[in-house]
C-alpha cells in the first residue's frame, strides 16, 4: 500500500499580507499529479487543513474541489484536525464522506475507530482482498484542559493526553491482531521532542510544556506527525511531513515537500522524499541600503519575496520605496544601525529632559523614532513652524 504523507496546509493563510490562495490551488494541482503519477492509495493530512476555525467561502471551496480530485484520481483521503482548525466543523458530515472515500478523525470518541484498508500479498492496491489489513488512527490535536477527564487522562497536559489517546489505539490493536496481522499507521498533530521549530506556528502551550516524548509513537509502522512546517524524521517510522508552502521567512531554507510511504505484506516500510515547487523563493537580506541595490550576488532576490535588513548607521530616507525598486516584492523592512549596541542607553524620557529648547525636542523625537536625527531642510522647517506657533499664542 502507498500512502502519502502530508500536513498543515493552512488553506486560507496569508504570507504577510499577500494572499496565498493561488499558491494552494497550484499545491493542490501538483498534488493530485503526483497520486495520478505515483499511483497514490492513501492520502493522510495531519492536521491544519484550515488555517483558522471559520474559514472563507473560498477557502471551503478549495479543500471541497482538493478531496473530489483526490478521490477521482484513485486515493482515499485519511485527515485530522490541527489547533487551527474547528474539530466539530471540519468533522462535519464526515459518516456521508466516508462513502466517497474521505474518512475525518476530528473527536476524541473516534480515537480508537480506524479506518482499514485490506492490502493485497503484493503489498500494493488498496481495494483488492487480503488478510493483511492496514489500521489508520487519528490523534487530533488534543486540548488538555478540554479532553484529560473525557480520557481519563491523569493530569491535563500533552503528555498525558496523549498517553491516554496512544494507549487506547495500542489497545484496539492488541485486539485487532487476535484476528489477525495489523499494521497500524497513526496521524498525530502534536509537538514531539526533537522536532525543529519555526515562526510560524502556533504554539501549543506556554513554556515549551507541549512537548510529547517520541517514544510514544515507537509501536505504531508509521507515524505521520503535523503542526512543525519543517519537513523531518524524528525515528525511521515517526516523521513530519511540514507544510506544503513556506507561511513565514523563518522557513526559507526549507525544502517544502511530503513522504511517500510502501508499506508491503511484511509490514515493512520504505520512505521517499517528494518535494512540491514553490510559487516564488523567499529571501532574507541584510546589508547597508548602498550595498544592496549595488550588490550583483543579490539579483536572484529581484523575484523573490524578500524580508530585508538595513544596517546603515542612520536610517535612510524613503527606504521602503529605494528598496523596493529593485526588489519589487519586498514584504518585511527592518532596521538594525551598525554600532547601535556601541550607543549609550539612554531613555527616551532622559533625552527629552536634556533638550535645551522646543527645536531640541522636535529633533529628539524625529531621532526616536527613524534613528536619524534632522537634516537641515527638517530644522529649519520645524524651527518655522514653531516661530508660527509662537506668533499666533501671542496674538501678533
Amino acid at each position: 500500500m502507498r500512502l502519502l504523507h502530508t500536513s498543515d496546509w493552512h488553506l486560507g493563510r496569508s504570507f504577510h499580507g499577500v494572499g496565498m490562495l493561488d499558491a494552494q490551488r497550484d499545491f493542490v494541482d501538483q498534488l493530485v499529479a503526483l497520486v495520478e503519477s505515483k499511483s497514490v492509495d492513501v492520502v493522510l493530512i495531519a492536521g491544519d487543513v484550515y488555517d483558522r476555525a471559520l474559514p472563507g467561502l473560498d477557502v471551503v471551496k478549495l479543500l471541497d474541489d482538493a478531496l473530489v480530485r483526490i478521490t477521482q484520481a484513485g486515493a482515499s483521503v485519511v485527515l485530522t484536525s490541527g489547533n487551527h482548525d474547528s474539530a466539530i466543523r471540519l468533522g462535519f458530515a464526515s459518516r456521508l464522506l466516508e462513502r466517497g472515500g474521505v474518512y475525518l478523525r476530528t473527536q476524541v470518541e473516534e480515537l480508537d475507530v480506524p479506518v482499514l484498508f485490506p492490502m493485497g500479498t503484493d503489498g500494493h492496491g488498496a481495494d483488492r482482498a487480503g488478510n493483511v489489513q492496514v489500521a489508520i488512527y487519528g490523534i487530533p490535536y488534543l486540548e488538555p484542559r478540554l479532553v484529560a477527564e473525557r480520557l481519563g487522562a491523569e493530569n491535563a497536559n500533552h503528555f498525558d493526553v496523549t498517553l491516554a489517546a496512544v494507549e487506547r489505539i495500542r489497545t484496539d490493536v492488541e485486539k485487532r491482531r487476535a484476528s489477525g496481522p495489523v499494521y497500524p499507521v497513526v496521524l498525530g498533530h502534536t509537538f514531539a521532542s526533537g522536532g525543529i521549530t519555526s515562526e510560524s506556528e502556533r504554539d501549543l502551550s506556554i513554556g515549551g510544556l507541549g512537548a510529547v516524548p517520541l517514544d510514544l509513537f515507537e509501536d505504531f509502522t508509521y507515524t505521520a506527525l503535523g503542526h512543525l512546517h519543517g519537513r523531518q524524521e524524528l525515528a525511521p517510522n515517526v516523521r513530519y511531513s511540514g507544510s506544503p508552502l513556506a507561511y513565514s521567512f523563518s522557513e526559507a531554507k526549507h525544502h517544502k515537500g511530503a513522504w511517500l510511504v510502501d508499506l508491503d505484506a511484511d509490514g515493512v516500510i520504505a520512505v521517499e522524499e517528494i518535494l512540491w515547487d514553490a510559487p516564488k523563493a523567499l529571501a532574507t537580506l541584510r546589508g547597508t541600503l548602498e550595498d544592496l541595490l549595488g550588490g550583483e550576488e543579490h539579483a536572484w532576490a529581484e523575484s523573490a519575496y524578500c524580508q530585508v535588513t538595513l544596517t546603515d548607521a542612520q536610517r535612510p530616507a524613503q527606504a521602503m520605496e529605494r528598496v523596493r525598486a529593485r526588489f519589487p516584492d519586498t514584504l518585511v523592512l527592518s532596521f538594525d544601525p551598525q554600532g547601535a549596541e556601541a550607543r549609550t542607553a539612554t531613555s527616551y524620557s532622559n533625552r527629552l529632559a536634556a533638550a535645551q529648547d522646543d527645536l531640541g525636542v522636535c529633533c529628539g523625537f524625529l531621532e526616536h523614532v527613524r534613528d536619524r536625527g534632522a537634516n537641515d531642510a527638517e530644522e529649519a522647517a520645524l524651527r518655522e513652524a514653531l516661530e508660527a506657533v509662537r506668533v499666533q499664542e501671542a496674538g501678533l
